[in-house]
């Protein structure tokens, strides 16, 4: 799966205890619950994608700076969890503006690549398959007339392409994006068993049955068995 290494800016965002890059626009909510930690970045216009990209993995190196790059850092590894949106109303340090490939990331990640101090550092970056402990999780959120449910802890390519939802009593129904990873149906499901099919930019798809029972309730969490 790895990628080509192309060329992009990276900065951070928040302090050390990464309080600031947990929710964001992904739809993701407690990242260190729910297994993402501080590995994270928020993408520029160019690499965001409309939120298509959420969950896709990256490794990303300092390069070409050598007043700013560590010495023998390596690369750090990061999942994509939230959006660095563009700024129309400056003229410099605009790195979030299309066209630019930019990760705003959390601090603790920054700084395993070059001292907090030198604010922003040119770096190489490639896709790399996503390495998740446990099955693809899905929380499923809403009300009695509508199905909202977040896909996360997706492992391989990461980034979820298409959802299907089957309730006990239906056939598969397709989902649509609402935002980032969450996935909606306007078809009632209260009071049946859900399974799920989950399609990655890959086109690899797996199916997930019989994930939450027939009582389950909106606000709860379900892991399917197996990951990509």
């Amino acid at each position: 799966m790895n990628g080509a290494w192309e060329d992009a800016h990276a900065t951070f965002y928040g302090d050390m205890s990464g309080g600031e890059t947990m929710q964001g626009a992904c739809g993701y909510g407690d990242l260190k619950r729910q297994g993402y930690g501080l590995e994270t970045a928020a993408l520029s216009t160019a690499l965001f994608n409309n939120g298509s990209t959420c969950g896709a993995c990256f490794e990303i190196i300092c390069v070409n700076d050598p007043q700013w790059c560590l010495k023998g850092a390596g690369s750090i590894k990061i999942t994509a969890t939230n959006f660095c949106p563009p700024n129309y109303t400056k003229t410099k340090d605009i790195w979030c503006n299309p066209p630019q490939k930019h990760f705003d990331l959390s601090m603790p990640m920054f700084v395993k690549l070059a001292p907090s101090k030198a604010g922003i550092i040119p770096v190489r970056y490639r896709r790399i398959l996503c390495s998740k402990q446990g099955g693809v999780k899905f929380e499923v959120k809403g009300n009695p007339n509508w199905t909202l449910v977040l896909v996360y802890n997706v492992g391989g390519a990461g980034d979820v392409t298409a959802v299907q939802v089957k309730g006990s009593s239906t056939g598969w129904l397709p989902m649509s994006r609402n935002w980032g990873q969450n996935w909606q149906t306007g078809t009632v499901l209260l009071g049946q068993g859900l399974s799920f099919q989950v399609t990655t930019s890959d086109g690899k798809t797996l199916q997930f049955d019989n994930v939450a029972p027939r009582n389950w309730q909106f606000g709860q969490t379900f892991q399917g068995r197996g990951n990509f």
